[in-house]
């Protein structure tokens, strides 16, 4: 296997403090640990976007928030709105608090082997701390992460085990000394340590200052796990050592078997004691201001006062009566969010294309909005679909897709395979923006 290319530059990720450059105005990341805000942050984000940015808010592939349009030199002003609303606990760590959380947790039947939205809340404070976290080994920093590191708590469904994270924990029923146990694993693969779920966030955050040592023993300046060569990558009997260490108990399961799920569709989430919570998606992963109030107005009025954003361009709000469910989620389909897996524009995104990015061939929110009104239905079997303005295809998704590249000269369909990377070259196609919606349909139902 030949070896990975090195990092020849710094990450450049955005935050909410480092903006970006981008040709329709500056672009601010706004990290949300496990998705997790409440309605009031709900409403101080809209009020941003209204205020400093373009009125909209674009959800990404890791259940962040982002705004668009920003005016040079507004750094200071939303650092302050962002700080108001505990937004932003820690400028050093902004970009590192990279977590994403089974939204689902204590929602719904599936999963719920721990109540992962906790650990996000306890590895954001264990990340957020100004030096390395107390009772860890003295190996660095995490303020030293990229901000592209992704850490991934599953609460045993498999939904964010399926997002490959570089550190990923999955609530496990336990066994022998470790009952209510956690799995802790780097990526999805080789063996896993089994450790206490209470001590499952400390046990993230010293998985990943063992990989910022082996990055550096590399000298490739990797960002992730996955840009190390397989045997430059921390090893699962190393990082025994490390637990032991800061107290942490754990053993070795060699032959762990990791659940990979698919997320769940958007509509009614039937819960616990007698309530519901109802889930929407961003249609290509942006709202108005006005429609992220609608889902804010939801979870104050008639929710637990709490919205949990998802990895997949989607926002969940818990704690509804079956009536009030089914009212607000009749409304926000009409505000035109996706509430149905039968929409077209379910598991469908863009990268921001024109005019927004100079590196983009074409307008590409514009085609695919185009293609997908009145498509007809896809159905939850139907492939995730992605229109990338460049070579770079932002923020496309995992697993298998169907990559919608802009050429200059059209566009060209492919089905991709996100874990291996791999085209299937002999099913792409170049098509013109005429063909586009037939050639996109017939590339979904690919099996």
């Amino acid at each position: 296997m030949p070896a990975l290319p090195a990092r020849d530059r710094a990450d450049a990720c955005p935050g909410a403090l480092r903006l970006h450059a981008a040709d329709d105005g500056a672009l601010a990341r706004v990290r949300l640990p496990g998705g997790l805000l409440t309605a009031r942050q709900a409403v101080a984000l809209a009020d941003a976007a209204d205020e400093l940015g373009d009125g909209h808010l674009d959800i990404t592939s890791r259940g962040n928030v982002q705004l668009r349009g920003l005016p040079d030199g507004c750094g200071a002003a939303l650092g302050a709105r962002l700080r108001e609303a505990g937004l932003l606990p820690s400028d050093r760590h902004d970009r590192i608090r990279n977590i994403v959380a089974s939204p689902l947790c204590g929602l719904d039947a599936g999963g719920a082997q721990a109540d992962v939205q906790e650990w996000a809340r306890a590895l954001d404070a264990l990340l957020c701390a100004q030096d390395a976290p107390n009772n860890l080994p003295n190996a660095g920093d995490l303020s030293e992460l990229s901000g592209r590191f992704l850490f991934g708590l599953d609460d045993g469904r498999g939904d964010i085990v399926a997002l490959r994270p570089d550190v990923t924990l999955i609530a496990s029923a336990g066994g022998g000394a470790y009952e209510g146990a956690a799995l802790l694993c780097f990526g999805t693969e080789g063996p896993a340590l089994r450790i206490a779920a209470d001590d499952a966030p400390r046990a993230a955050a010293v998985a990943a200052l063992a990989f910022l040592a082996a990055a550096r023993e590399s000298g490739t300046g990797a960002w992730r796990v996955r840009d190390l060569d397989p045997e430059r990558r921390p090893r699962p009997d190393r990082l025994a050592d490390r637990l032991a260490s800061a107290g942490i108990g754990c053993e070795l399961v060699p032959d762990a078997s990791l659940p990979f799920g698919s997320p769940a569709p958007p509509g009614l989430v039937h819960g616990r004691d007698g309530l519901w919570a109802l889930s929407a998606a961003a249609p290509l992963g942006r709202l108005t201001a006005a429609q992220w109030r609608l889902l804010a107005e939801a979870a104050e009025q008639d929710g637990d006062g709490e919205l949990r954003v998802t990895p997949w361009r989607g926002v969940v709000v818990p704690g509804l009566s079956a009536e009030a469910a089914a009212a607000r989620l009749a409304a926000l389909a009409e505000a035109g969010l996706v509430t149905s897996a039968e929409s077209p524009w379910h598991r469908a995104g863009a990268c921001a294309g024109r005019p927004g990015c100079v590196k983009s061939l074409a307008d590409v929110r514009a085609d695919a909005s185009a293609c997908l009104t009145g498509a007809r239905p896809g159905g939850p079997g139907g492939l995730p679909v992605y229109w990338s303005g460049c070579e770079r295809r932002c923020g496309h998704p995992g697993g298998r897709w169907v990559d919608v590249l802009a050429t200059g000269e059209g566009y060209r369909v492919a089905v991709r395979d996100g874990a291996s990377d791999e085209t299937d070259d002999e099913a792409a196609s170049t098509v013109s923006a005429a063909e586009l919606a037939d050639a996109v349909a017939a590339a979904r139902t690919t099996t």
